[in-house]
């Protein structure tokens, strides 16, 4: 038996998608203990992942402390990894595969042929990059393309009724994201749509802004759901709208029917979130997406309820 490191920070959008992923990498190594590096927003939830044996935490703390670079060192040098699978393929990451020291590194640099550059390799979807990836690592992959979040789901927690579940946050460091008119669209579902409930389980900063947009809010006595318990709720819905955030990528890989709503900043091909029951709309500018566009795309999805 050998150790194997795997190697995710986030973001949330990022690690829903490598649930395929790492299945793929644990089928490869069945017999091996595979440890999973990643911060700590994300270490509850992956205690959770049938694929992962044990989870560190890398609390990402500037390259110039050396002291943490140290402590980090000392704790992966102590496990005696034989081959890392880098996930991130960040500059940090790449940092890590020269500090580590482990021959058998797996990332989008080191799987790279002569004629190809990682420019040209980034431009694919996020998720055929991950299959490009695993098969030049070694690794059959079975599951890479079809990732399936519903480990991560509490099974325990539920909201009554039936609902269309909401996202129309994002970071405060992305807020281009944004569409400008989910008030109005929800107007437009409570008015066609009377016995359907439109629910959000915010985060605490966005408790207030889902009651302005008419919004039923879901929380854990009072807190803000955790992302078991956000899953749950999400897989649940007979629908959901969402900017590109991590509920958007939650949804899509627990199939439900769904729409995300994308400015310039990306591409749904680029971040490999459309499945056959969740689906993107695009606009350049999100200023000039009416909310009736949207509303005409939602109706014709939610049909399905009328029969």
């Amino acid at each position: 038996m050998s150790n194997i490191l795997v190697i995710k920070h986030g973001s949330l959008g990022d690690i829903v998608q490598i649930s395929g992923v790492l299945k793929d990498i644990k089928n490869a190594h069945a017999n091996d203990t595979v440890y999973f590096l990643t911060t700590s927003l994300f270490k509850d939830l992956f205690k959770q992942c049938p694929y992962v044996d044990v989870v560190l935490v890398d609390k990402r703390l500037p390259r110039w402390n050396i002291f943490y670079l140290l402590e980090l060192l000392f704790r992966i040098k102590k496990i005696n990894f034989i081959k890392c699978y880098d996930l991130q393929n960040s500059n940090r990451t790449h940092f890590y595969k020269n500090f580590f020291n482990i021959k058998d590194w797996s990332s989008s640099r080191t799987i790279l042929k002569d004629n190809e550059t990682k420019g040209q390799f980034d431009q694919e979807g996020v998720i055929e990059r991950f299959q490009v990836q695993l098969e030049r690592s070694g690794v059959k992959t079975i599951n890479t393309l079809r990732p399936d979040f519903s480990w991560a789901c509490d099974q325990n927690f539920k909201v009554d009724g039936k609902y269309i579940y909401v996202s129309p946050f994002s970071s405060l460091k992305l807020i281009h994201k944004r569409w400008p008119f989910y008030k109005e669209l929800i107007d437009l579902i409570k008015k066609n749509f009377p016995n359907l409930k439109t629910i959000c389980a915010p985060g605490p900063k966005e408790i207030d802004q889902c009651k302005d947009l008419g919004l039923d809010v879901v929380l854990d006595n009072g807190k803000s759901t955790n992302l078991m318990q956000l899953s749950k709720v999400i897989k649940d819905s007979v629908y959901v709208i969402s900017n590109d955030t991590g509920p958007a990528h939650i949804a899509a890989h627990l199939e439900c029917k769904g729409l995300a709503i994308f400015g310039h900043h990306t591409s749904p091909k680029k971040v490999s979130i459309e499945t056959e029951k969740f689906k993107a709309i695009q606009f350049e500018d999100l200023n000039n997406l009416k909310p009736e566009t949207v509303f005409e795309k939602v109706k014709q999805d939610l049909e399905f309820l009328k029969n």
